[in-house]
């Protein structure tokens, strides 16, 4: 116990460790309070193509500021550079797209490349004035953050969430409704350039401190699983925001005790977090489904007991439904439980009776079965067949497939055995 308390509190005397902890949470904070927008609204690819283009603004404002005023590593002018570099980016995405047919994902894929390989020429070109090392800006280094870091991105931060706060009711209904926001006077495409620019504002403030490829994962990793607990954005936000806190910390540790990459540790122990919560989340985890698929009755048995009941003409008891209905005892009694609660089926004394929706319900099973029937005798299907197949493809009662066949046949009165074809539902 004492090795575990010593392997936890040891990090935290350390300078470098208390840093990267206090930057990075400030990063993944508000990443993912912003990132609840940005998956609810489908631009994670939009996230991705900021943080890569602003290798461009960062070289424009690194050179600018080393030419004209001989500063080297100047982060407002790197940081303007970027920004600038960010907006550039999504006017050319929304001009693309709407001049085009391309649609948006694929213009926002091409722009961002683009202005990535200028970047990365301009770097190239201009190696003697432009200092920077691209693999820190790709993968960042969390632990060696320096304090013009940190407050660059409390400011930004403070910014970005004061704005969510201000405008959270606008964001909520643009984000769900936009139809309905712009029906009731809701300025959209301004809310959607202001959350872009909020998006932006987190991309570049966190980049050089965390690197593009973090950034982008704490944007769309920590929201993506408050999505799976929560229907509600507040609460989603709240929930994103504490999964990004605890995926720095978590990740943190990790590098430490792991002797690895902070940047990677974190967002690995953030993937690790999603993947639990997938499994597990009580209503949209992977073991909540299962459980629900387990306890689903198939359509085809609920129909089989009903056409069952509809031929025996009278109440029907347990032991003649497991004689006429392929199925285990307890599926089938959990179909009749389903049936019994939807009001198709009645309980009575002898068995079970159908209720007159039950029987309205069980003449449109056996109409499409009649009708399958006098189809494969129209094609010269074998007579024997004619029951199996049809048993199988009344089954299959996509809108419109009944009425079709029904039409196809010349709308007949009788199957190929003489039996009556009920009317179809009312």
């Amino acid at each position: 116990m004492e090795m575990i308390l010593q392997a936890l509190l040891a990090p935290l005397q350390e300078t470098y460790f208390q840093k990267a902890l206090i930057g990075g949470s400030i990063v993944a904070i508000v990443s993912a309070v912003v990132g609840c927008l940005v998956v609810l609204k489908r631009m994670a690819f939009l996230g991705d193509a900021l943080s890569h283009a602003m290798i461009a603004g960062v070289a424009g404002g690194y050179l600018i500021m080393k030419l004209l005023f001989g500063l080297e590593a100047h982060a407002p002018g790197m940081l303007l550079g970027s920004l600038l570099a960010a907006i550039f980016t999504v006017a050319l995405i929304s001009f693309v797209s709407r001049v085009s047919r391309v649609k948006e994902d694929t213009a926002i894929g091409i722009m961002y490349t683009g202005i990535f390989a200028l970047g990365v020429m301009a770097v190239s070109i201009f190696r003697h004035y432009i200092h920077i090392d691209l693999m820190h800006f790709i993968m960042g280094d969390v632990l060696g953050v320096a304090d013009t870091d940190l407050w660059t991105s409390a400011f930004v931060a403070a910014i970005v969430l004061s704005i969510i706060i201000l405008f959270f009711r606008h964001f909520q209904m643009t984000a769900f409704d936009p139809i309905m926001a712009a029906s009731i006077g809701l300025p959209v495409l301004l809310i959607d350039y202001l959350l872009t620019t909020c998006v932006s504002l987190v991309v570049v403030s966190a980049v050089s401190m965390v690197g593009v490829i973090l950034v982008v994962g704490l944007l769309i990793t920590p929201a993506a699983t408050a999505y799976l607990l929560s229907d509600r954005l507040d609460r989603m936000m709240m929930l994103s925001a504490l999964f990004g806190f605890t995926s720095v910390v978590g990740g943190l540790y990790l590098c430490v005790w792991l002797d690895s990459a902070g940047g990677g540790a974190i967002m690995l122990f953030c993937t690790l977090q999603f993947l639990v919560v997938l499994v597990v989340a009580p209503r949209y985890g992977m073991l909540a489904r299962w459980l629900r698929l387990r306890r689903m009755v198939p359509q085809p048995l609920l129909e089989d007991i009903l056409t069952t009941i509809y031929r025996h003409g009278s109440a029907a008891d347990m032991g003649t439904l497991k004689t006429y209905v392929e199925g285990k005892k307890q599926h089938i009694k959990r179909a009749i439980t389903q049936l019994t609660g939807s009001g198709l089926l009645l309980a009575e004394a002898s068995g079970y009776g159908l209720s007159d929706a039950g029987r309205k319900e069980a003449e449109q099973v056996l109409r499409a079965h009649r009708l399958w029937e006098t189809y494969l005798h129209s094609i010269g299907s074998p007579e024997q067949d004619w029951h199996e197949t049809a048993h199988h493809l009344e089954h299959v009662r996509e809108e419109g497939t009944i009425e079709y066949l029904d039409d196809v046949l010349g709308n007949p009165s009788q199957d190929p055995h003489g039996k009556e074809i009920p009317a179809k539902k009312a």
